[in-house]
């Protein structure tokens, strides 16, 4: 994208094409054309001088694997003077989470950089770097499927990426709490009823049945976000009572 308007969020990897042809689809590729965002994938080989194009060497002290080099990995992003900060996608890094989501929408702009193989070379993290970002406690090749989860889940909260803004707030985590579930049509499927509070156009009956809902389900499936936000307050505490396990069920 040439505009200058729209959150602008940098990539840097050797794949470019892997994080661009997701970039260019679906919400994310609609924002990018209507200016929401200013999404710029650079390839790291293009900081290169050899022939080959080389990005990684093997590790000094022996080992298994290769190590993603300094040299164009800083001349890249010198080249491409991206926004800050420049998080650098990695097992040991800050926790991303729909907090962070929120800070990196709301930062002007940021940059993603994708390890591979075993990682890159230590004075990237020392000294090119301003912070590090994980997406979880599990191995993957590279950054780029990080990368994509990243953007994605920040611009979903870029004001005009989403057809309607209250989808935002409305989603699991927003408020640390899981969402309330979902119908549409039809109303009766396989004797599987929507829930009567829904289709009762009662709007207040219905808030108030989502609200509990969702207390219910995160109680139940993930205690840890409700023990995060000191516990139930005694207002949800009266509406789960108030309600019943049937309304819940």
């Amino acid at each position: 994208m040439n505009g200058t308007s729209g959150l602008r969020i940098d990539v840097f990897t050797i794949f470019p094409d892997l994080v661009s042809s997701w970039t260019q689809a679906s919400l994310i590729g609609k924002a990018v054309r209507n200016e929401r965002l200013d999404i710029r994938v650079h390839d790291l080989r293009a900081g290169t001088t050899d022939p080959h194009r080389s990005v990684d060497d093997s590790p000094f002290g022996g080992g298994a694997g290769m190590v993603l080099r300094p040299e164009p990995i800083f001349a890249a992003v010198e080249a491409a003077r991206p926004p800050r900060p420049l998080l650098l996608l990695g097992p040991g890094g800050r926790r991303f989470d729909q907090h962070a989501a929120g800070e990196l929408a709301r930062s002007g702009g940021f940059s993603l950089l994708c390890g591979r193989y075993e990682g890159v070379d230590e004075r990237v993290a020392d000294h090119l770097v301003d912070g590090e970002l994980s997406i979880g406690d599990f191995v993957l090749a590279g950054g780029e499927v990080a990368a994509v989860a990243v953007v994605e889940a920040v611009a979903r909260l870029v004001p005009g990426v989403m057809g309607n803004e209250d989808s935002a707030t409305d989603e699991s985590f927003a408020a640390g709490l899981l969402e309330y579930p979902q119908f549409t049509r039809p109303a009766v499927f396989r004797g599987w009823e929507v829930p009567e509070v829904l289709r009762s156009g009662d709007h207040g009956r219905i808030e108030k049945w989502r609200r509990a809902q969702a207390l219910a389900r995160t109680l139940a499936r993930r205690p840890d976000l409700i023990a995060a936000r000191g516990g139930l307050t005694d207002a949800e505490e009266r509406l789960l009572a108030e309600l019943g396990p049937d309304a819940l069920s």
